[in-house]
């Protein structure tokens, strides 16, 4: 359930449709099902976490957000300072061997405004990414959960994400992840680990630990919206791709990149039903 302190940054999403037809097999064999979380499972207004320099929401509103938390800086200094303190960050992490660094928001924040107080960054850390990153369910998202379980497939997420990431889960479906058949050691946020997709890093943690419980890759499913970020490094440890086109706001087809230029992912989702749909006849 949303709080009621977030209620006013929510607004009713839909899925924009693309241009993409679905590509389904008459039948899936998988043991397990591992997803992307920002513009798979939910929508994301600015089509990932974070990324966009701009605010959808009225400059008025981010005042507003600023002087709440008592953040004496103008709104356009700070998304400045935002990205300049995470440029920065992924600087040292490169120097450190990490391709593809990822930070941990609170932490950044935290060295931005001032504020120590660790509940109150994390407050505000939410607060900042609704404002710029509008968020709901994609339609059907309970039905595939569902399915998922009905069928007893090991579930996992590999995300770009932050600590608030998660919480999706409980605002828009009254659960944890784990309570609706996510498994624990197969949730593999990018603000954990240090490093972000593209990064093949947490895919073959993800498959090391399906490993462990006798699941071969190529029994395993990834469904992201990104063909570079997720259909090419899920396809080069092994797992099964299947290209969520639900929504144009995200679709990430990655013409320009020829890493992508001869990938094709082996089913392609334009609503999840239709994921729902095929594993229900497993």
């Amino acid at each position: 359930m949303i709080p009621d302190h977030l209620t006013a940054w929510f607004q009713p999403l839909e899925p924009i449709a693309t241009k993409l037809s679905p590509r389904l097999p008459s039948r899936l064999q998988i043991d397990a099902i591992l997803f992307d979380v920002y513009g798979t499972l939910f929508i994301s207004g600015s089509g990932d976490i974070s990324l966009t320099r701009s605010i959808g929401s009225p400059a008025e509103n981010l005042s507003a957000l600023l002087e709440k938390y008592g953040i004496a800086i103008g709104g356009d200094a700070l998304r400045e300072q935002l990205f300049a303190a995470i440029e920065k960050a992924h600087g040292h992490s490169r120097d450190k061997g990490i391709a593809y660094p990822e930070v941990q928001i609170d932490s950044i924040w935290q060295v931005i405004t001032g504020i120590q107080d660790y509940q109150t960054i994390r407050d505000f850390a939410i607060e900042y990414e609704l404002l710029v990153n509008p968020v709901g369910p994609m339609p059907h998202l309970a039905e595939l959960l569902a399915a998922c379980r009905r069928a007893h497939l090991a579930m996992g997420i590999i995300s770009n994400a932050q600590f608030f990431t998660p919480l999706l889960f409980d605002w828009f479906l009254d659960n944890s992840p784990e309570n609706l058949g996510f498994s624990e050691d197969l949730l593999f946020y990018s603000w954990r680990w240090g490093c972000a997709k593209p990064s093949e890093i947490l895919f073959q943690a993800a498959a090391r630990r399906l490993a462990d419980r006798g699941i071969d890759r190529q029994r395993v499913l990834f469904i992201g919206n990104d063909m570079r970020n997720d259909m090419l490094p899920a396809r080069d440890t092994g797992f099964r791709t299947a290209l969520f086109a639900g929504d144009q706001r995200s679709l990430r087809l990655r013409r320009d990149d020829q890493r992508c230029a001869d990938l094709a992912p082996d089913l392609i989702v334009t609503d999840l039903i239709q994921l729902a749909e095929l594993i229900d006849i497993l």
